[in-house]
């Protein structure tokens, strides 16, 4: 990838490539919004559908079908077109929102999740595959930064249209314009991805992998709801040997879901992926911030939201500027170091803290420390996921034998799609993670929250210092 450059921004929205990346971001966005829009109107759901006591179970169906389904993506490329496997998708998330929609209770609500996440985590892991498919290598870096942005553009969407339908009394209309969006992303697809081919050979299906993820999943999905540092941690500990158990059945099954090159002897790809799940997961910290705010720094519900979006505002911020620069690798190791300083400067305020309530100066440096944790994930996160849509290339795309070639073109499918396998695994361990932390602290906030940052910094650290592994994988000039 050494000296090919990285495009431009101009490019991007040239008639040949803006209709590929207004689908790809078009279909990324449904996904993001969903995550969102969902948490905020799931007060008044209840209120109308009942089912309290499955409060949180919308969100974790959602999650555990979208991390299955993300995993099949290689597969779902190797048999089916790329334009009708992205209709597929749309169709299926629409289908489940459209259930969601019309709802009389919570049981039909959690089955339209576990419908919407299958086709959720199709479309955010074919997002990645076709960026390869679609674009032009030069833009593979700018393509997942445009993925990012509309992560960026959820945090306020989504907790605003959520919002405002929920406090209006039309939770339903939330979901059913999810429906639309779905419908007018449809129609763009086939003129955007008529270019887009896939020579791939289908290979055995992947049932021990999907499996072991699968329960990893749902394991990380159940001990994220309790409250019981105990149950957490244990829940932690038995998902983390499943996680084990996968990689071990990767390295020797011919139905796998990474590609062949994660195992190969010296491969960097091995370390993209480990220093990307670090960086995500350390942003599962953003799902705590507003809690935080609230009890420790005494924000309204409203500026403790604010407080809660700042490691996603600087993510976004980080990765457009980002994109755009050159000498990728150096963006490699300061983003983890960034993100490193970021978490660090919040915990070391919560330790100095006296008593049990915050003043504008530490929640100010808090807000610092957020944004600039972010945008230390921003920095190397486009790289990073653009090495690792490349990691897998095929080598025999000359060779004479035609489905030598398309098995190398799977492979190269598996690196790029499991991006989005390993961001959702990262996000899931990182919540559990941090529901943990947060236990260690029991009804003393503060000490809950220092609980919290001081082991999402150590992590942070570690990512930090292990990064340079991962260097080796990304181009040496963009």
């Amino acid at each position: 990838m050494a000296g090919e450059g990285t495009g431009t921004w101009a490019q991007m929205i040239a008639p040949g490539h803006r209709g590929a990346v207004a689908v790809l971001a078009g279909g990324t966005s449904m996904f993001a919004v969903d995550t969102y829009v969902t948490a905020s109107l799931l007060p008044s759901a209840v209120a109308e559908i009942g089912g309290e006591a499955f409060y949180a179970w919308p969100t974790t169906l959602f999650l555990l079908a979208a991390v299955v389904a993300s995993s099949l993506t290689s597969r779902v490329l190797a048999t089916v077109a790329p334009a009708r496997a992205y209709l597929v998708a749309l169709a299926v998330f629409a289908a489940g929102a459209l259930v969601d929609a019309v709802a009389p209770s919570m049981a039909v609500l959690l089955l339209g999740r576990v419908v919407q996440g299958a086709g959720g985590g199709l479309l955010a892991g074919m997002g990645y595959a076709l960026i390869r498919l679609a674009l032009p290598r030069t833009l593979w870096t700018r393509g997942s930064a445009v993925i990012a942005a509309t992560w960026g553009v959820a945090l306020v969407v989504g907790p605003g249209l959520g919002g405002l339908l929920a406090g209006a009394g039309q939770w339903r209309w939330a979901f059913g314009a999810l429906v639309v969006g779905s419908l007018l992303i449809a129609g763009l697809v086939p003129a955007a991805l008529h270019r887009a081919r896939a020579r791939t050979a289908p290979g055995p299906f992947p049932l021990g992998s999907v499996l072991l993820v699968g329960a990893a999943a749902a394991v990380l999905s159940v001990a994220g709801l309790a409250a019981d540092v105990l149950v957490v941690g244990l829940g932690l500990l038995v998902a983390l040997l499943l996680l084990a158990g996968f990689v071990v059945h990767e390295r020797r099954t011919p139905a796998a879901v990474l590609p062949r090159a994660v195992f190969r002897h010296g491969s960097s790809l091995r370390w993209i992926y480990a220093l990307s799940a670090v960086l995500v997961g350390v942003s599962a910290l953003e799902a705590f911030v507003p809690l935080i705010g609230q009890r420790v720094a005494g924000l309204s519900p409203v500026l403790a939201g604010f407080l809660g979006v700042a490691l996603g505002a600087g993510w976004v911020a980080g990765e457009m500027v980002s994109a755009s620069a050159r000498h990728p690798r150096w963006r490699v190791l300061a983003g983890p170091v960034l993100l490193a300083g970021g978490t660090v400067l919040v915990a070391v305020m919560l330790l100095l803290l006296d008593g049990p309530a915050a003043g504008p100066v530490a929640t100010v440096l808090w807000t610092v420390g957020l944004v600039a944790g972010g945008a230390g994930i921003g920095t190397a996160w486009p790289h990073l996921a653009a090495a690792a849509i490349g990691g897998a290339e095929p080598e025999a795309e000359t060779a004479a034998d035609p489905d030598d070639a398309a098995r190398d073109e799977g492979e190269a499918d598996k690196a790029s799609a499991a991006v989005t396998t390993v961001q959702m695994l990262a996000v899931s361990v990182g919540t559990a993670l941090g529901g943990a932390s947060l236990a260690l602290g029991g009804d003393d906030a503060l000490a809950g929250a220092r609980w919290l940052f001081t082991v999402f910094a150590v992590v942070a650290v570690v990512g930090a210092l292990a990064a340079r592994p991962a260097v080796r994988g990304v181009a040496a000039d963009a």
